[in-house]
């Protein structure tokens, strides 16, 4: 069992930056490939950013590639989500999620989910 919590959500005028966290706790963080998804009103949750367990791989959805950058601190058991040149249509919840396998994008492919946190990208 992972426990992960979310935070650094908000609201941004578009082009500017956002940092998000998610905190894990439970069984050994760097056990779990951990990803970003995202939802938007009225939309099905997708698939953002994914780092291997040791974070010297990642991988990324092809509209935040460039923008968005995923990295994460073993010793802290925590993932970030780092995201430049914000667009209104980055505006979502964002969850960050813990899975066993590499290269998954499916949200059937995670484990454990945390809560989510809003961001909201004003034009």
């Amino acid at each position: 069992q992972v426990q992960l919590v979310e935070s650094g959500g908000g609201l941004v005028q578009a082009g500017g930056s956002l940092r998000l966290s998610c905190a894990a706790s439970g069984r050994a963080f760097s056990s779990y490939v951990m990803g970003w998804f995202r939802q938007a009103p009225g939309k099905e949750r997708e698939f953002v950013a994914a780092i291997n367990w040791r974070g010297i791989s990642t991988y990324y959805t092809d509209s935040v590639k460039g923008r968005f950058t995923i990295s994460r601190d073993n010793a802290k058991n925590t993932v970030y989500l780092q995201m430049n040149n914000l667009k209104p249509e980055d505006t979502a919840v964002y969850y960050c999620a813990a899975g066993s396998n590499w290269y998954r994008t499916r949200v059937d492919e995670y484990d454990y989910w945390g809560q989510g946190t809003q961001v909201t990208v004003s034009s």
